[in-house]
């Protein structure tokens, strides 16, 4: 999430958890972990998107996607696991 400065990123970081856990009908996690979620997914969609050599835009709704595609990921994953 890089321009965002760290109050950019806390907030994408919340609404990207916050619409993960709606995609995946997780139910409201609360901020706290809409926020882990929405930065553990920033990392993890950041790194799905270079592996298949998509490059989103340096922008905020380039960041959201980015974060919410790979938050989406982690929680497709712990539902797998948790099965």
């Amino acid at each position: 999430m890089l321009g965002l400065g760290c109050i950019g990123s806390i907030i994408v970081g919340i609404i990207a958890g916050f619409l993960a856990s709606k995609i995946m009908k997780g139910g409201d996690k609360g901020c706290l972990m809409n926020l882990i979620l929405g930065i553990v997914g920033g990392f993890v969609g950041g790194y799905l998107f270079q592996f298949l050599g998509i490059e989103p835009r340096d922008s905020v709704v380039g960041a959201l996607v980015t974060a919410t595609v790979g938050a989406v990921f982690v929680l497709w994953l712990a539902a797998l696991i948790k099965k």
